[in-house]
């Protein structure tokens, strides 16, 4: 009998704004899926941040999203993959 592997669900981190209204439409659909905890990243708070945040994906804009180590890219490339089924085997660690 084998027992399956203990898969935690991935970590996401949001690198955002507090008035971007893509970094909340993001938010939301992530939660609808099922993330219950958003590791965010206010970029308009600390220049830092967002200079790690452009090293890290080559783009100026947010929202900025990971799943785990996985650059999803902005707001557009999340619907986008979740459109396509690929967001919740990502997100369920799976």
């Amino acid at each position: 009998m084998s027992i399956a592997p203990n898969t935690a669900p991935a970590v996401v981190t949001m690198y955002t704004t507090e008035v971007c209204p893509y970094c909340l439409r993001a938010k939301a659909l992530l939660k609808e899926r099922g993330v219950t905890s958003i590791d965010e990243v206010r970029v308009d708070l600390d220049a830092t941040a967002r200079a790690a945040m452009v090293d890290r994906t080559g783009r100026r804009t947010v929202p900025q999203i990971f799943i785990g180590d996985r650059h999803i890219g902005g707001c557009d490339d999340l619907v986008a993959l979740d459109q396509r089924g690929g967001l919740l085997p990502l997100i369920s660690g799976h």
